[in-house]
């Protein structure tokens, strides 16, 4: 296969590159001038040249960045954007991609920096964004076969490779999601209708409508695990109140026998436990409760097990933790986020099911697109198994790093990030100005700048107070975001202020993160020494 020319070397007619204005002459040739922007064999050698215009226009950027973010304002970039004009296309492609460094690339958010520690965002390996280039440029529809074909079998295979990692058995399977929020969602709508189903079976329900059943359910998660465990309940019509927070252990994972207790309260009152949702790898300590118990729990009240494994589910190639997902046999369904701890671009989700007729459950034959008549031919329409619809390839970002890089490989980018947290972790809590919240379990760190100081400002201790910790740290991580240097996370716990990093980076070192460790500390020294100088000085730090 030839290598493709560079950029410089493919000529491109400059008339016929961007469309004409409105005084082109007739429509007839304003079609004709569009039309050489369709991405066809007539214009490979334009799609060739446009596409690596602007591969280069990032990969120099990303030569030249120095820091994670420009600390940039809402307000200056909304002005900056704001002054585009939608309806005055420019003359060319290089033209538009110069504009783009203005309004997006220079201000941009860069994950693969070593000093971005902030969310649940990884740096992304290449074979995944040689995917995205295929799978956007081909646009596969992940509904039915006669538009997916074999992208089908793809994400099928996937699927199946999936489960097999989960130990989830012989009948699993399952479906590509657009993210976690919307995997959790679906199992939530799976046990939703499998409870409601279950009550229409027992003939004191006989008459009920649907809304005196879904009034009866209760799910249970840790008070730790994801808020889109709240919103699915919203959506599905079971209403906020219908989630019970369960209580956690001093390790945040969730206490077995305040599960107990709470299940049993509830069906005391004549209520349904619907599921169980345990989180493998919360977003803010990494916590993975204890998957056994808590099915043994849900299997005891014959509720449906859900594991939230958005962050964990990188475990699943783990060359040294993949005993943390011990217990994913025992679920009913499981989330995996690709896009958090497989270093896949967003986005990159998946639902798996023990038992594949439960998707039954979101199953919706339409004529004009998956009449039931092809289930029955055992044609494979993805749509049957999917809340969405229209859905993009992307298992094959997944598939393309797999078959180039191997999933040991991947489980090593994530080892190296776990055992970077565990090295911060003691650096913090060796540290007398900073107080770590919990012992890291994959690869957050929940801690704060609380410094021995004496005067007004200290508690019993000898510490920074309490509440002025609970003003200091957020006024810090601000602070950092807006010098760009830095990206840093934040969050509470039992009501304070606390910040936050997610280590997700293989090549940040624990020099890279003490340099930040050292930002914030000076940022907090600062900034307590503009409060003690007074208003005037405080201004003056601000501004």
């Amino acid at each position: 296969m030839p290598l493709l020319p560079h950029v410089d070397e493919i000529e491109v007619d400059p008339v016929t590159e961007a469309l004409p204005g409105q005084d082109f002459g007739s429509r007839v040739e304003l079609a004709l001038a569009a039309s050489n922007h369709l991405f066809n064999s007539r214009n490979s050698t334009r799609y060739v040249a446009q596409v690596l215009q602007g591969v280069n226009v990032v990969a120099t950027k990303l030569d030249r960045t120095t820091r994670p973010f420009t600390g940039v304002g809402p307000a200056e970039m909304k002005a900056r954007i704001g002054a585009v004009d939608l309806d005055r296309p420019l003359p060319d492609t290089a033209a538009a991609l110069e504009e783009l460094e203005a309004v997006y690339l220079r201000d941009a958010v860069y994950f693969h920096d070593t000093k971005y520690a902030a969310h649940l965002n990884c740096p992304v390996v290449i074979p995944a964004l040689v995917g995205e280039a295929i799978l956007s440029a081909v646009n596969s529809s992940m509904d039915t076969w006669d538009q997916s074909a074999g992208a089908t079998m793809i994400e099928r295979r996937l699927i199946d490779w999936t489960a097999g990692r989960l130990q989830l058995g012989a009948v699993a399977d399952g479906v590509f999601t657009s993210g976690g929020s919307q995997s959790n969602l679906q199992a939530l709508l799976i046990a939703r209708n499998h409870a409601v189903a279950a009550l229409r079976r027992v003939p004191a329900n006989a008459g009920l409508r649907l809304p005196s059943l879904l009034e009866k359910l209760r799910i249970f998660t840790s008070a730790d695990s994801h808020f889109s465990i709240q919103k699915s309940a919203s959506m599905l019509g079971l209403g906020f109140d219908a989630v019970i927070p369960v209580p956690c252990a001093p390790d945040h994972r969730m206490d077995p026998a305040a599960l107990a207790e709470a299940m049993a309260e509830t069906h005391d009152a004549g209520l349904v436990p619907m599921a169980v949702v345990a989180t493998a790898g919360t977003t803010d300590f990494g916590a993975v409760d204890p998957l056994a118990e808590l099915a043994a729990l849900a299997r005891a009240y014959g509720a449906w097990f859900h594991i939230d494994a958005a962050y964990g589910g990188g475990l699943m190639v783990s060359n040294r933790y993949r005993h943390l997902l011990d217990g994913t046999r025992l679920a009913d369904s499981v989330t995996v986020d690709f896009h958090k701890t497989f270093f896949q671009p967003v986005s990159s989700s998946a639902l798996l099911v023990r038992d594949r007729s439960m998707l039954q459950h979101v199953t919706y034959y339409a004529d004009y697109l998956n009449p039931e008549s092809a289930a029955l031919a055992e044609i494979p329409n993805q749509v049957d198994k999917s809340i969405q619809t229209t859905r993009r390839f992307d298992a094959l970002k997944l598939w393309l790093t797999l078959r180039i890089m191997g999933a040991e490989a991947l489980g090593a980018l994530f080892d190296e990030a776990i055992d970077l947290a565990a090295r911060v972790g003691s650096a913090l809590a060796a540290d007398d100005d900073f107080e770590l919240a919990a012992e890291p379990q994959l690869s957050t760190l929940v801690f704060r700048y609380r410094p021995p100081v004496s005067g007004a400002g200290a508690d019993a201790h000898g510490r920074l107070s309490e509440d002025a910790a609970d003003s200091l740290n957020p006024a810090i991580r601000a602070a950092v975001f807006a010098s760009g240097q830095a990206v840093v996370a934040g969050t509470t716990v039992a009501g304070r202020h606390y910040l936050k990093f997610t280590l997700l980076n293989a090549e940040a070192t624990l020099e890279d993160i003490s340099g930040i460790i050292e930002l914030l500390r000076r940022t907090g020294a600062g900034l307590l020494a503009s409060d003690n100088a007074g208003p005037a000085a405080t201004n003056g730090a601000s501004a």
